[in-house]
C-alpha cells in the first residue's frame, strides 16, 4: 500500500470540535488499529494560522482514503474546512529505520 500525508484544517468551532473529540478520536483508533492510520495528531496552536492537524496514513489511492475520511465525525459535523491528500514517499530518518521499519 502506499503511504499519503492528510492535512486537515479545522473550523473555528473550538466548541464543537471538544464534543465530537471522543468519536473522531474513536474512527482515527479504529483506523489505526486496522493499520490504515500510521500517526495521526494535531499541530500546536498558533495566531498566524488556524487550527490544523495531520495524518499519516496507509491507502491504495488518495481518492479512496478521501472517501474513508468522509466518515470521521468531524468532517461529518463540518468541523473540518479543507482536507488535503498526498502521496508521500518517506526515504530517511529513524521512524522509517526503527519504529516504523516495514510499515512505510
Amino acid at each position: 500500500m502506499t503511504v499519503f500525508v492528510v492535512h486537515y484544517t479545522y473550523s473555528d468551532d473550538t466548541a464543537a470540535r471538544d464534543e465530537h473529540r471522543p468519536a473522531h478520536r474513536d474512527f482515527l483508533g479504529g483506523l489505526a488499529a486496522e493499520g490504515t492510520a500510521l500517526l495521526t495528531g494535531p499541530y500546536a496552536t498558533i495566531e498566524e494560522a488556524p487550527d490544523a492537524a495531520l495524518l499519516i496514513m496507509r491507502g491504495t489511492s488518495a481518492a479512496d482514503l478521501a472517501e474513508l475520511l468522509r466518515e470521521d465525525p468531524f468532517q461529518q459535523q463540518g468541523l473540518v474546512e479543507q482536507v488535503a491528500i498526498r502521496e508521500w514517499t518517506p526515504v530517511l530518518g529513524s521512524w522509517f529505520e526503527g519504529a516504523l521499519a516495514g510499515e512505510l
